[in-house]
């Protein structure tokens, strides 16, 4: 039996829960909408088919050799990186040098490319006979700044290259572009809304990568350093650029990442992405799984590194990754030089992970494999290892992401119609290739369904859902006189968020009830109908043998998904990791439902209307459907740095050019 006091604090407990109640309910999320989990299964299904795919051609050592070349071609491109940035000069100044017992430190800085400025820490050791093996120490994320000042994501780092040099090895330790000394951005999709970095095929993964495979040309220029003997380290965001510079670069002859790497799975399905900024991820144009990257290194000695409970590179990828990369090695006969380091902790440099891979570089750089017996520490202040005292005025690594990727030139002046007709042909097929690769290489069946049939004022609405992917239903609506069963011109207007609302408001000034779902759907419930809309919208239909039809896709309307402006920035983030847009797979959506509308009423000539960014979907849509024979586009972008955001779009052309490509297939109206 409880005492009086224990029930008064039951009583104050039971208050305090009640009075918490709005809050508590407020933090739970939502339940998952039903469009909300076929966007889940979706992801899962691309997940999974890139996942069998990965590797899957590789069978024996010839098939391996045959295919290396094109898997590092198309690593290249998906980095940014092709063609290659010029090679020039390095323009390296040493600006400082610090002195310890057993080491030295040089402060300096290269140019990667003409004005784009590398800050670094050299590593040496005191005294040491002839040349050395050289490490190349790639930084994750490390904001290090005193008095609001940045000393560059190397500072942090300083620990490792101290322990190479103390060890007999020539460290380079070099900053990022986001956290360096001069701080550029690697979170242009992540925070910043720079979209057009898809479109320009732009990821600060390959301006990282391309410092490293410049920072090894610096290391090799050194006459205290050993070409052939070059290892390459980093951890977490260092990890990941460590991958990327040994898979192009095989200067490298030792690798050995730490918490750097999982698989798309992870990424896409399980949400990692929502953890890392940009600079983690290819743009995805040739549909890869992490594990492809890695046995780019194969068979050169490789050490996979992680901790068990590391949440951003779960454990379970780590594994699955490491599985397909044996099969590699073991092809090549090379077991021996593929190694996993597991280490109990979260995703920390912890001195658990440091040691094997002093102990993996000693092995392979030095042929050493006796005990490590000192520490990594680190000696300096921050500010000591600072190169520049004033930053550099022709610095261009806040904005490199305006010039590492050429973009495509225009259509040139002058040619003849069959010359120009050529150029846009191949320039139609090119995009193809690099922003749509994503698109279902076999359609899945339409598989219509009538949904909704009824009449209002001599008119009768109708609606069909049909298949645009699997896991991808969508609904198709139309509006014709009654007793016209063959109509004379069809209307296909594609409708984005705000004109979907108008359109529902509109439509249910009259079928307010068959409406139902899309009333009660998300973001539409407070919709108020709109007889005045429905009056002018019912007469420009009435009074002639028209029909039309509209097109809400994916992500809109019926199939909104639920969440805030951040759950839409990684749902659109998740679409490129499979090697897709969102708004490319709108463009695929709207073929979709010309395919349905030419069924419905073969023969019948159709025209496409579209506005803002779901207008240009509507163009891109004609250019791969023979059917349209006309285009209305409203309020179109003048250049894809606005959108749509399809894959690498500005490396092929712009909006202008696609333009002159529809006009020669159609007639496009303005507006």
């Amino acid at each position: 039996m409880q005492t009086l006091p224990a029930l008064k604090r039951a009583s104050q407990a039971t208050l305090l829960l009640l009075a918490a109640a709005p809050a508590l309910a407020a933090a739970i999320p939502p339940p998952a909408s039903p469009a909300d989990d076929a966007l889940s299964r979706y992801f899962a299904a691309e997940t999974d088919r890139l996942e069998r795919a990965c590797l899957s051609e590789i069978h024996t050592i010839e098939d391996w050799q045959a295919r290396r070349a094109e898997y590092r071609r198309q690593l290249q491109d998906m980095l940014g990186l092709s063609p290659w940035p010029l090679r020039g000069d390095l323009r390296s100044t040493v600006t400082g040098m610090i002195e310890h017992d057993q080491f030295r430190v040089e402060n300096l800085h290269f140019q990667s490319m003409p004005g784009l400025y590398v800050t670094a820490n050299l590593y040496l050791p005191k005294t040491a006979a002839g040349k050395l093996p050289g490490i190349l120490y790639v930084c994750g994320h490390s904001r290090v700044a005193t008095n609001g000042v940045s000393c560059g994501s190397k500072t942090g780092y300083q620990h490792h290259g101290a322990w190479f040099a103390r060890n007999g090895y020539v460290c380079l330790t070099i900053d990022t572009v986001q956290l360096g000394e001069i701080e550029g951005l690697h979170h242009g999709t992540y925070r910043e809304g720079l979209w057009w970095w898809n479109a320009r095929g732009y990821t600060p993964a390959g301006i990282e990568t391309w410092n490293g495979i410049r920072a090894l040309d610096y290391l090799v220029s050194r006459p205290e350093v050993d070409p052939a003997r070059l290892g390459v380290t980093g951890r977490s965001g260092g990890g990941a650029y460590s991958w990327f510079v040994a898979a192009l670069d095989e200067r490298v002859q030792v690798a050995a990442p730490v918490a750097g790497i999982t698989d798309l799975r992870n990424h896409v399905v399980d949400g990692v992405v929502e953890g890392h900024c940009d600079c983690m991820f290819v743009v995805n144009t040739h549909r890869w799984d992490y594990p492809l990257l890695a046995a780019l290194i194969a068979p050169r000695p490789l050490l996979l590194a992680n901790s068990d409970k590391d949440t951003i590179f779960p454990l379970d990828g780590v594994l699955r990754t490491h599985r397909k990369v044996r099969r590699i090695y073991e092809l090549h006969g090379a077991a021996a030089r593929f190694g996993l380091l597991i280490t109990e902790g979260p995703h920390r440099d912890t001195q658990d992970l440091q040691v094997p891979v002093f102990r993996w570089m000693n092995r392979w750089l030095k042929d050493d494999q006796s005990a490590i017996d000192a520490i990594a520490e680190k000696f300096f202040h921050p500010l000591d290892l600072r190169v520049f005292d004033t930053l550099p005025a022709d610095a261009i690594n806040t904005n490199i992401h305006e010039h590492l990727v050429p973009r495509a030139q225009p259509m040139p002046d002058g040619l003849d119609a069959s010359l120009q007709k050529a150029w846009l042909t191949e320039r139609v097929a090119a995009a193809r290739a690099q922003c749509f690769a994503g698109w279902p290489a076999q359609p899945s069946p339409l598989d219509l369904k009538p949904a909704i049939r009824a009449e209002c004022d001599g008119l009768l609405f109708r609606a069909w859902d049909f298949t645009s992917q699997p896991e991808v239903v969508l609904r198709l609506y139309a509006l014709s006189r009654v007793g016209v069963e063959e109509p004379d011109r069809i209307t296909l207007r594609s409708l984005d968020a705000r004109e979907w609302t108008r359109w529902l408001a509109a439509l249910s000034g009259a079928f307010a009830v068959e409406l139902g779902d899309e009333r009660s759907a998300l973001g539409t419930n407070h919709v108020a109908s709109d007889p005045e809309a429905w009056t002018a919208l019912a007469k420009s239909v009435a009074g002639n043998a028209s029909a039309c039809f509209w097109l809400a896709p994916r992500g809109i309307g019926l199939n909104a998904w639920s969440g805030d402006a951040a759950k839409a920035r990684q749902i659109r983030r998740r679409f490129m990791l499979v090697g897709q847009t969102l708004d490319a797979m709108r463009v695929w959506d709207i073929r979709r439902a010309v395919g349905v509308v030419q069924g419905l009423c073969p023969g019948v000539p159709v025209a496409l209307e579209g506005q803002g960014n779901m207008g240009v979907n509507v163009l891109y849509a004609s250019l791969f459907e023979s059917g349209p024979d006309r285009l209305i586009l409203r309020d179109l972008p003048a250049s894809h740095r606005e959108g749509p955001d399809y894959l690498n779009v500005l490396r092929v052309w712009d909006l202008p050019d696609a333009l002159t490509a529809a006009r020669n297939r159609c007639t496009v109206e303005t507006q």
